[in-house]
């Protein structure tokens, strides 16, 4: 069984910086969201949809946020599954896809493929779609370049 949450999934120190670095991203755009690396109940229905591969963690804000449509921002980020040894080293950012989510469930997707924009009955903002699409950008560099001296070992 592979952990669902971000805060299971994390095994290394270059990943570990990675995931706070894009932590800081969202928190720079939304300063009121405050991170959550469990979102997912850990029940036999949840592991279920497990994906090795990704990272799960959510952004809760203290309200609703019409700005947004949405009370919270789940991001799952598709790692490049490792091989090897290669553990201690950063992984790679396949793609990201972002929700909107409320207590009845998702109001708009967003995923990097294609043309970057949302999906979905309740649409965030024109302003907000291009805050959500430059946390995207800044992910991939991220997990490109790594965190201080811009490489990982």
């Amino acid at each position: 069984m592979n952990p669902v949450n971000a805060a299971m999934a994390v095994h290394s120190v270059a990943l570990a910086q990675s995931l706070a670095s894009g932590i800081t991203l969202v928190r720079r755009q939304f300063p009121a969201a405050q991170p959550n690396l469990s979102p997912w109940r850990d029940d036999p229905c949840t592991r279920h949809w497990d994906e090795a591969t990704t990272l799960d963690l959510a952004f809760d804000f203290p309200g609703w946020s019409p700005r947004l449509q949405c009370r919270s921002l789940l991001l799952q980020l598709r790692l490049k599954p490792e091989e090897g040894e290669m553990s201690s080293s950063c992984p790679s950012l396949l793609g990201v896809v972002m929700r909107g989510m409320t207590f009845d469930g998702e109001r708009w997707r967003l995923a990097t493929v294609g043309d970057w924009l949302p999906v979905g009955p309740h649409l965030p903002q024109r302003d907000q779609v291009e805050r959500l699409q430059v946390i995207c950008r800044e992910l991939f560099e991220v997990f490109e370049h790594g965190v201080t001296d811009r490489t990982c070992s």
